[in-house]
């Protein structure tokens, strides 16, 4: 991309404006894929700036109220952000300069810092005017370029420009990518004066300035995502080593998943993307990529059986060793999109497995995928869906228990598996018997012990938090149910890591599940790991621990009772899946079956194991190079070497430093297309 330079006057011009700005008030619209989310309304008076977010989707309802003051160099200089989070946690936020002195403080984070020069603070919880204040900042500095609190720089480019036209209105907009706030550049567009105009990036919400008709917002979402597309692709193209010649890895120990066993000393090559031999003898091939693998550990690329993909989430995946990923739910738009640029190794992503998401027209919809308002539409949605080559349908919590068995039936015609969250006033066993082929989520699983509750509010999460701990997981009614699950096959996807996270997390706390990573992240990517999410009143504090505690030893029973389990994740990518599988590893799993929990059994589920989930003569070259044996250390598998996609290689610690992570171990380096140059940067 090509950095944008902007005249020293409008630098100066906005500078001269904070001071004289009149009172000026701006809303925005949020969209779901079915009408409006939500609102925020932005006032200006001179310095002060103040605005009320009000959004909402499925039970999550965010409520911020924000003001802030503007101080030198368009930066502010006292703040306060107060309401509640998403799941329900209090948010008091505040930041103070004075004297060259900031001060910020919440309830999840306290800190002072000397700023004799002018420094943006990022607030934990960012709002829409805040965001529109930093791109300000950014324009009034010469270099579009500012310092950050508690830490960092942000950078300001110009990727592109449009004007648009309504009526007798006229606006030029502006499209900036900000760098240095999360992986990869935030993008919007803002006008002339910095505030933020639209954002839409086929994802979940579209933003838009309130009188601007909705229609808007394809042309413009079609020129963001063109930019956001250019970034990843200029990424794929500096990370991804591709190998014209065979690829060969020398002196490998081979994990042997199906077998739960170590084969020392292999030697591996890769023609066409496909393992076309494995030996204990050397091979011998002329030209090839070359791999020294001794001492090494060689596995098959892992899965995550529970992602929301966006474009960039490849790079996160592939860089942690997970190559397959079947997506959950998303919207057709911006799944088909992901798929199109992951097949066409324009974007660093391995391959993709297709659910259709669908819930019930309610208040609480999760308005995703598609909506049904009757039995007989729930059916069409599912037509729909078989149509265009979807392997799965993911119902939501609003769905109706009676719709259940003829939708699991013509779901079952279709030639398609049914798995969701378990309706509301249903329980998971009623939808198990009623035709559900796997069950999400392992707060279902102790759910199904509390009766018919209404798991479309945070009942789903509470109820657990206060009385998972509760539940005799040794009585003849819990080994029944888990035995039934067993008999019947119903797979389960326990995204264990964010039940955990959001029971034991605490105001002030850095989150235990991301304890061995939080270092390693950007800041204000860290920051996001440290808090509350539910507001747990301290009478419950310890139920909480507790309940957490027998998430884990759930999962133990699902794996005695041979329950078939899949690792997914539902949370950050990458790092997640990982954090999974050892949690598996802590609560009693031998190392071996946690390792089919992310690979040969999800390859199985998809009909995918006749060429992946192994390492076999025959199947893709979908594969991890570790140090360390993750059979006897779960945790080897932090330590990726290299990870091998068909014919691309790709170096983790490459990734992560140019993603803004500290990388976990330093990349092996390869011998590319027979030179005899190492590849090592």
């Amino acid at each position: 991309m090509k950095i944008s330079t902007f005249p020293a006057v409008l630098a100066a011009t906005l500078i001269a404006a904070a001071s004289q700005l009149h009172a000026e008030t701006i809303e925005y619209v949020f969209y779901d894929k079915e009408g409006v989310a939500g609102t925020e309304v932005i006032t200006q008076d001179g310095d002060k700036v103040s605005g009320e977010l009000k959004l909402g989707w499925n039970n999550r309802r965010l409520s911020l109220t924000e003001s802030f003051t503007i101080g030198d160099a368009a930066m502010p200089d006292e703040l306060h952000i107060e309401g509640i989070s998403p799941f329900g946690a209090p948010v008091d936020e505040k930041f103070s300069l004075q004297d060259g002195v900031a001060n910020w403080s919440s309830t999840d984070e306290r800190g002072n810092a000397n700023s004799s020069e002018p420094q943006f603070y990022v607030p934990k919880n960012s709002t829409l005017a805040v965001q529109a204040q930093l791109v300000k900042a950014l324009l009034a500095d010469e270099d579009n370029s500012v310092n950050l609190l508690p830490q960092g720089q942000a950078q300001l480019r110009q990727l592109d420009t449009v004007t648009l036209r309504q009526g007798e209105q006229e606006q030029t907009v502006f499209l900036y990518g900000i760098s240095g706030l999360w992986f990869t550049p935030d993008l919007a567009w803002y006008d002339e004066q910095g505030n933020l105009f639209a954002s839409d990036e086929g994802g979940w919400f579209a933003i838009l300035r309130k009188g601007w008709d909705k229609s808007h917002l394809a042309n413009l979402k079609e020129r963001q995502i063109h930019a956001a597309d250019i970034y990843l692709q200029e990424l794929a193209s500096q990370h991804t080593h591709k190998s014209a010649k065979p690829i060969l890895i020398n002196n490998v120990n081979l994990v042997d998943v199906e077998a739960g066993e170590l084969l020392e000393r292999r030697h591996v090559l890769i023609e066409g993307g496909k393992i076309t031999r494995i030996s204990a003898a050397p091979i011998a091939v002329a030209g090839a990529t070359r791999i020294d693998g001794r001492g090494m550990t060689l596995m098959p690329g892992l899965w995550d059986m529970h992602g929301h993909l966006s474009p960039s989430d490849g790079t996160l995946n592939m860089a942690a060793g997970i190559i397959n990923v079947r997506d959950i739910g998303n919207t057709h738009e911006n799944i088909m999109r992901v798929t199109e640029l992951f097949e066409s190794d324009k974007v660093i992503g391995g391959d993709v497995y297709r659910a259709g998401f669908m819930d019930r027209e309610s208040e609480n919809a999760m308005r995703m995928g598609k909506t049904a308002t009757s039995l007989d539409n729930a059916k069409e949605i599912v037509d729909w869906y078989a149509e265009r080559g979807y392997q799965q349908i993911k119902t939501y919590s609003s769905m109706e228990p009676e719709w259940i068995a003829p939708l699991a039936e013509h779901i079952h015609s279709k030639g398609l598996r049914l798995s969701g969250h378990i309706p509301a006033f249903m329980t998971a066993e009623e939808a198990v018997d009623a035709g559900f082929d796997e069950i999400q989520h392992i707060n279902m699983l102790f759910l199904n012990f509390m009766g018919h509750i209404d798991t479309r509010k945070k009942l789903r999460f509470t109820e657990v938090g206060e009385h998972a701990h509760e539940l005799d997981l040794n009585s003849k009614e819990v080994a029944a149910f888990l035995d039934k699950l067993a008999r019947k096959g119903t797979v389960v996807d326990t995204t264990t890591t964010v039940f955990s996270s959001m029971l034991l997390r605490q105001p002030g706390k850095l989150d235990p599940e991301f304890a061995d990573i939080a270092d390693h992240l950007p800041v204000n990517v860290r920051r996001q790991f440290i808090g509350a999410e539910l507001d747990v009143k301290p009478e419950h504090r310890e139920d909480y621990d507790l309940s957490a505690e027998a998430l884990l030893k759930m999962v133990r029973k699902l794996h005695e009772h041979k329950v078939p389990m899949v690792a997914g994740t539902d949370g950050i990518p990458g790092f997640t899946l990982l954090r999974e599988l050892e949690l598996y590893a802590k609560a009693g799993i031998p190392n071996a079956d946690v390792l089919r929990t992310a690979t040969v059994v999800p390859a199985r589920i998809v009909g995918a194991l006749n060429h992946s989930g192994t390492i076999d003569v025959g199947k893709d070259a979908d594969l991890v190079l570790l140090d360390g044996n993750p059979l006897e250390d779960i945790s080897a598998l932090r330590r990726t070497a290299l990870v091998i996609e068909g014919q691309n290689l790709y170096r983790p610690d490459q990734i992560y430093q140019a993603l803004g992570i500290k990388p976990f171990y330093e990349s092996i380096p390869f011998r590319l297309n027979g030179s005899t140059t190492v590849a090592a940067n």
